[in-house]
């Protein structure tokens, strides 16, 4: 029987995760860890490149994250889930990629300039931010993976790694890093309670962790149609807020009932909203369930199993490393 293809994906624990992001990675997730190697990281020294100054709440992050993964549906049975920071190789390898990373090639990065615009209240001229693409190549490269689940907007990182890989294979004549595939992740269509982006910082979200009846205000209040001023006046679904939670979450048999009862008025927006706080309790409950089963404990036991395995084959690859460029003293 063959090995199974190896996936590397991580996310930064800046917080407990919301629907976004189970509809935008993680369900994509699940998927991959029934057909392939996948190794999940808690990709904690990258929270430190815009938290740097309030770095003791990102350890508090890390066992919420690990949580709201198995919450979700993660199971360490199926692929291996482990901290960044314990696995010290990942550090190694970024200080060596560094040194073959022209400086243009980060400063040219769409996101590096997208978040000094956007996130002008934190200090991002730090050499770690400009820096981060050569951690997370370092990160990806590390696994020598056949592809990395990326979503549209990381494009261009995937590859800047492809670029880095490149040229220490052309440098060292050798072919040691394979140049990772982009396995596009369907763009998440769940907008925030008030049609923005779902985010924390908007404070728009309902979280995976959130309890129901914390939920059902924020349902009650979640912003709809604006056409429809009085229930009598028929509505568009594909306008309205409500409608891409259903398309997610409720039993698809009763979409075209709910879509009828929009355009004819013969729904108003309360009776929409309470079909979707029941498809969110059916949803979330089990949810709740697992994350209360995984404690504390379960926590550390998943993480030194997987920083056990990822950091065994990460110091194989970092043997590799330093022989190719004849550093193995």
């Amino acid at each position: 029987m063959s090995e199974k293809q190896r996936i590397v994906s991580g996310m930064r624990p800046t917080g407990p995760l919301h629907l976004g992001h189970y509809f935008g990675v993680i369900a994509n997730w699940l998927k991959l860890q029934e057909d392939y190697n996948c190794f999940f990281f808690v990709a904690d020294w990258h929270a430190l490149t815009s938290e740097y100054a309030n770095p003791t709440q990102t350890k508090g992050f890390v066992p919420g994250l690990v949580k709201d993964w198995v919450a979700a549906g993660l199971d360490p049975e199926k692929c291996s889930i482990f901290q960044q920071s314990m696995v010290k190789e990942h550090a190694e390898l970024s200080l060596i990629l560094s040194m073959y990373t022209p400086l243009g090639w980060l400063e040219r990065c769409p996101t590096y300039k997208e978040q000094r615009t956007q996130l002008v209240q934190k200090e991002l001229n730090t050499h770690g931010f400009l820096g981060y693409p050569v951690l997370m190549s370092a990160d990806i490269l590390m696994y020598k993976p056949c592809a990395v689940p990326v979503g549209k907007d990381q494009l261009p990182h995937l590859e800047l790694t492809r670029e880095i890989a490149r040229r220490f294979n052309h440098l060292n004549e050798t072919e040691l890093f394979p140049e990772p595939a982009d396995m596009l992740t369907e763009e998440c269509k769940l907008p925030g309670l008030d049609g923005r982006k779902m985010s924390k910082s908007y404070g728009n979200s309902i979280m995976l962790s959130e309890p129901i009846e914390e939920i059902m205000p924020k349902v009650r209040s979640m912003k709809t149609d604006e056409n429809r001023m009085r229930k009598s006046d028929p509505g568009d679904p594909k306008i309205c807020n409500l409608f891409p939670y259903h398309k997610l979450l409720t039993d698809p048999a009763r979409l075209p009932e709910i879509e009828a009862g929009c355009r004819d008025a013969s729904w108003g927006c309360v009776d929409c909203k309470k079909v979707l706080m029941e498809s969110l309790e059916k949803f979330l409950v089990p949810l709740h369930e697992r994350r209360a089963a995984c404690t504390d404990e379960r926590v550390q036991e998943i993480l030194h199993a997987g920083n056990t395995k990822a950091r065994a084959f990460a110091e194989k690859s970092m043997d590799e490393v330093r022989k190719t460029i004849n550093f193995d003293f």
